[in-house]
């Protein structure tokens, strides 16, 4: 059941741009700043999924807690102290 969220219909201006906002998913407070669609979706933070801003891969000989298979590099550096699993195990325990 996808129920779609009650609108609040108004005239507001965006802090960012200026531009005029008529409707938002929330009921604003007093004072708050409100922002249209664009300027929003520019304040937020990036999500990263890959590619620039990745971690940094470590490099390193570990065995494979599941398969004992040789491991060359990881998203994280182990602390020693819990198993270390290779892609195709790790992706088998999920």
């Amino acid at each position: 059941m996808d129920e779609e969220r009650s609108k609040v219909q108004g005239h507001w201006q965006c802090a960012g741009c200026e531009k005029e906002v008529t409707e938002l998913p929330f009921q604003p407070r007093e004072g708050q700043e409100i922002y249209c669609r664009d300027c929003y979706a520019s304040k937020r933070p990036k999500r990263s999924f890959g590619g620039q801003g990745q971690k940094q891969m470590v490099q390193g000989e570990w065995e494979c807690s599941g398969c004992k298979k040789v491991i060359t590099e990881l998203p994280f550096r182990p602390s020693g102290n819990g198993p270390i699993f290779c892609r195709d195990c790790y992706r088998s325990k999920r």
